[in-house]
C-alpha cells in the first residue's frame, strides 16, 4: 500500500469520522456539504473546496472564518488520495485528542 492511499476499513473509519465531525456544522451548512459530497457533484466540489479554503485566509472578514479553511481541505480530499491520507491521520488525531469537537 502506498502513502498516500488508505485501507476499506480505514476509509470507513475515515468516512465515520468525517459525519461525527460534518454534524456539528449548522445544518444549512450540512445539506451544502452533503449535496457537495455526492459523487456527481466532482465539478462543483473541488472548486467549492478551493473557495473555502480561500475564504478560511480571510477569517478577519465578516461571516468568513477560519473554519472554512478545513472545510475546504476535507471536501478537496474526496478528490486527492494524497489529502484523502492526511485528513484519515487528522480525523484520527482529532477523535482522540479532542472527542468533543466530534460530539463525543
Amino acid at each position: 500500500m502506498s502513502q498516500s492511499t488508505i485501507s476499506p476499513g480505514q476509509e470507513d473509519e475515515r468516512e465515520r469520522r468525517l459525519q461525527l465531525l460534518l454534524a456539528r456544522l449548522p445544518v444549512k451548512i450540512q445539506n451544502y456539504v452533503a449535496r457537495l459530497r455526492r459523487p456527481e457533484a466532482k465539478w462543483t466540489r473541488i472548486p467549492a473546496g478551493v473557495l473555502f479554503i480561500l475564504g478560511g485566509f480571510l477569517w478577519f472578514l465578516p461571516v468568513l472564518g477560519i473554519w472554512m479553511l478545513p472545510l475546504g481541505l476535507l471536501l478537496l480530499s474526496d478528490d486527492a488520495p494524497l489529502l484523502r491520507r492526511a485528513s484519515s491521520v487528522i480525523l484520527e488525531w482529532i477523535e482522540r485528542k479532542h472527542p468533543k469537537w466530534m460530539g463525543l
